[in-house]
């Protein structure tokens, strides 16, 4: 039978302990390859020759960042599988682990070790997996993107200028001078995209648009 090899990369002793005891008692098809602390100590072991199938990556440790560790393994060891357990379910460390393709990720508060050992299976065969809770998270962000795009599609090109100018710190004169148009007409502009946001003032639009990203932070 041939064997998985693992490594784990995690900076919790216990949890490292864990993981190695459960497969050593009963989990025949796994052998650790390697259980280190740290991304660097990762890399490392790979340079030196060490080989693995797959990677229990964290993603809150000293120094690399799991998230860091994962976009690197991506570009240098893209045939090893990625799989993330750990405890920052944050829905900005999924979304930064989605784009960089990870195999897989759940929630080391909700997983034990059996469980995790038979979704790194699922991966190592091809499979991608994200557990109930991370699944239902990733929903959010994607209905959250969903209908910022909606939102962000319903402004006109001249209502994208006033909210990049009103981020300028521009007043309505100014606007319209920029833009070659009336006083009233980019008030009637603002009031448009107020309407559209549920919103009753340019303070609130702009912080609407930095953090949609319909306007860039300078």
């Amino acid at each position: 039978m041939q064997k998985i090899k693992l490594i784990i990369v995690d900076d919790d002793d216990t949890y490292r302990r864990g993981m190695n005891l459960t497969v050593k008692i009963g989990q025949p098809d796994f052998i650790i390859a390697g259980d280190v602390k740290y991304g660097d100590d990762l890399f490392d072991m790979l340079d030196s020759g060490v080989e693995a199938d797959i990677v229990l990556l964290d993603i809150t440790m000293p120094g690399i960042s799991g998230i860091d560790v994962a976009r690197r393994l991506k570009t240098e060891r893209p045939a090893m599988k990625i799989l993330v357990v750990s405890s920052n379910n944050s829905a900005q460390a999924i979304e930064q682990m989605l784009d960089i393709e990870v195999d897989g990720f759940i929630s080391k508060v909700e997983t034990d070790p059996e469980k995790t050992l038979d979704v790194a299976r699922m991966v190592v065969q091809g499979l991608t997996y994200f557990g109930r809770d991370i699944s239902e998270i990733i929903s959010r962000i994607y209905m959250s993107k969903k209908k910022q795009m909606e939102v962000t599609s319903e402004f006109s090109e001249q209502e994208k200028r006033v909210i990049e100018y009103s981020h300028e710190g521009l007043p309505a004169k100014l606007i319209a001078d920029r833009m070659k148009i009336s006083t009233s007409a980019v008030n009637w502009h603002k009031s448009n995209i107020f309407r559209k946001l549920g919103i009753n003032n340019t303070q609130e639009m702009v912080r609407y648009a930095l953090k949609n990203g319909i306007i860039k932070a300078d």
